[in-house]
């Protein structure tokens, strides 16, 4: 990291020292992955069982909701839990191996994102003013957790209404889904990190508007347009034809450009000239 011995005559601090302590960042953010890595792939088949599996089987936490649900309202077509259930099967020699390590890597990375933070800001934080502290700082501190709560909505939420409408899609009824490990794979992954970064629309919103691009006038502008945008998406995500599934996925994006709206400066109030 940067030090004071570390600054030449005029403060600052030499390119190639620059390069050291970045490269010391990067050796320390690989060998937190890879640790990490190591410990998940010890227990990645209970880890696989309990929880990456879990949205296949009808007892998982979002089908029990709706089962709760519809015994009050009899309008849920297709999502209570009930026998619902996808068998994941491998077709590949090596893809049961080759997922093991690949997990083991993305969930390491997905646990690992606090620590990979801390170090960036570790990184930083030498170069900035007091004021700009008190910014990133917070900045950092709002990615993570917004990171972590789309994670857990793409989890949660995203994740198992997608695998229920295309595990149960037919083009044709004579054709039969099998869902292969490598398919399923890839869709969760995709889902639960794009969820993960989405979330992080808040943050971006927040820079932006500090570096003058956006303002809180570009939100207001927008905001049907937005409404729109959005309602398309949430539907190509969960194409059920149910108000319920659609608002489930269409909700939190939406409060998130709210939330994204707020964040953004606001412009400074004029001050009216005095009369003489």
């Amino acid at each position: 990291m940067p030090t004071k011995s570390n600054r030449d005559a005029s403060g600052e601090m030499p390119f190639w020292d620059h390069i050291d302590a970045l490269r010391s960042v990067l050796v320390k953010a690989a060998l937190l992955v890879v640790v990490l890595a190591v410990v998940l792939f010890a227990v990645m088949p209970d880890l696989f069982d309990r929880v990456i599996l879990a949205p296949c089987n009808g007892d998982f936490v979002l089908y029990r909701l709706f089962d709760r649900l519809s015994a009050f309202a009899g309008w849920f077509p297709g999502l209570s839990g009930g026998d619902f259930h996808v068998q994941v099967v491998n077709i590949n020699l090596a893809s049961q191996f080759f997922i093991h390590v690949s997990s083991s890597f993305w969930c390491a990375l997905v646990l690992g994102v606090p620590a990979l933070m801390y170090l960036l800001w570790d990184f930083v934080s030498p170069a900035l003013y007091d004021g700009e502290r008190k910014g990133v700082r917070f900045a950092f501190l709002l990615g993570n957790v917004m990171f972590f709560l789309g994670v857990a909505v793409g989890y949660f939420v995203v994740f198992p209404l997608t695998l229920r409408f295309l595990a149960g899609y037919h083009i044709s009824e004579a054709i039969a889904n099998t869902i292969s490990l490598d398919s399923y794979m890839d869709n969760f992954i995709l889902i639960i990190l794009a969820m993960g970064l989405v979330f992080e629309l808040p943050l971006l919103a927040w820079l932006l508007g500090r570096l003058g691009f956006i303002s809180r006038a570009t939100f207001s502008r927008y905001r049907r347009h937005a409404i729109v945008v959005l309602l398309v998406a949430a539907a190509m995500i969960t194409p059920t034809g149910d108000p319920l599934t659609l608002f489930a996925v269409f909700l939190p994006v939406y409060i998130l450009w709210e939330i994204a709206a707020l964040l953004v400066p606001a412009p400074p109030r004029s001050v009216a000239p005095s009369s003489l």
